[in-house]
């Protein structure tokens, strides 16, 4: 019986191929697409180099194109793949299109499909990827803030430890808390050995994470005076901005530059309000939701510094707040403070306070 055999080797060239990568830890899901048609749709070991050879073992001398959500893998599979020659972009999740239906019967091979269908369709646009060395200092400052989530969180255990065992704090060591003479007194406050022991337990750990704490201080400053020295020093230069604040500032937003627009940085930054227009109706809410979880805070809690350094904050928070709450004036504030940092980095030059 003959068969039919093909001894030309197939040629992609200028074709291209969109790869959907949904990423999990043990494994990927995959969705291969190219131009007209679905290729295949599978699950493979999480290692960039095993999609690699796939696409070039099936797909020669065509233009690789592929797309992730940003999550807790970071950005080493997008340095990974364009290494090997394939187009990668980051795409923020809640920016890829999802249907009701697609929320409601999610699984790995829908999500890594409609990744490969809007990557095609050119509807995906990725994030800002920053280099190793930036996001290993930005992790640096990131870490410094959860270790103060983590201190809150002992505080607070202890705390509610001491009120369900009825143990009352003495006057003298109520204010403030957590000084010297508090936390030798907590050492012997519980009669009951189970209870002492307990106690220093925690105190213990909450001694231990502070320690981490300055440690991680002492490299930021560092950092700050070596490093980063240049836009620090201009940072600081207005009122408000401290080295953290700074560093913080500098390690997230990276390049300034690459905000053309007030109304850019003031969306990335989340210091804008949620709008709901239809037809004739419109209505502005409260402060979105879409913000960079480190920044605005950070923002914020300048902002509420510069309102009594600097004599113009100073004047416009006391106009705003005749109209309005102080919660929300300072809001306000910070898009003000916000712009002055925009203009002293992107401009390097330092902020002049003028009397």
């Amino acid at each position: 019986m003959r068969t039919l055999q093909i001894t030309e080797k197939p040629d992609y060239q200028g074709e291209g191929v969109y790869v959907g990568i949904d990423v999990h830890k043990k494994n990927w899901g995959i969705c291969i697409l190219t131009e007209h048609l679905e290729h295949k749709v599978f699950s493979q070991p999480p290692r960039p180099g095993a999609l690699a050879k796939y696409l070039f073992k099936h797909f020669p001398n065509a233009d690789y194109y592929s797309a992730y959500e940003a999550g807790f893998s970071g950005f080493w599979i997008d340095r990974e793949l364009r290494s090997l020659g394939i187009s990668n972009l980051v795409a923020n999740p809640v920016d890829i299109p999802t249907t009701d239906k697609e929320r409601k019967r999610k699984n790995d091979t829908r999500d890594a499909r409609k990744i490969a269908k809007e990557l095609r369709n050119g509807n995906l646009h990725g994030i800002y990827v920053p280099d190793p060395d930036i996001l290993q200092d930005r992790l640096l400052l990131r870490t410094r803030q959860k270790l103060l989530s983590d201190i809150r969180r002992c505080k607070c255990r202890i705390k509610s430890q001491l009120n369900f065992l009825g143990t009352a704090i003495p006057e003298e060591l109520d204010k403030p808390y957590w000084c010297k003479g508090f936390r030798s007194w907590l050492r012997t406050a519980l009669s009951e050995s189970s209870g002492n022991f307990l106690i220093n337990l925690q105190l213990e750990s909450l001694e231990e994470i502070e320690r981490q704490k300055k440690r991680i201080e002492k490299q930021i400053v560092l950092l700050a005076k070596e490093k980063y020295k240049a836009n620090v020093d201009l940072l600081r230069s207005i009122p408000g901005i401290g080295i953290l604040a700074a560093m913080t500032l500098i390690t997230e937003l990276v390049d300034i530059g690459r905000f053309k627009t007030t109304d850019q940085f003031h969306a990335f930054l989340g210091l804008i309000p949620n709008v709901y227009a239809s037809g004739d109706t419109e209505k502005v809410g409260r402060i979105t939701q879409r913000n960079n979880a480190f920044l605005r805070p950070i923002l914020i809690q300048s902002a509420w510094k510069a309102a009594k350094l600097d004599p113009s904050l100073s004047l416009a928070y006391t106009k705003l707040c005749k109209t309005m709450k102080p919660n929300r004036a300072i809001i306000r504030i910070a898009k003000k403070l916000s712009n002055r940092v925009r203009y002293v980095w992107k401009n390097q030059v330092k902020y002049e306070i003028y009397l």
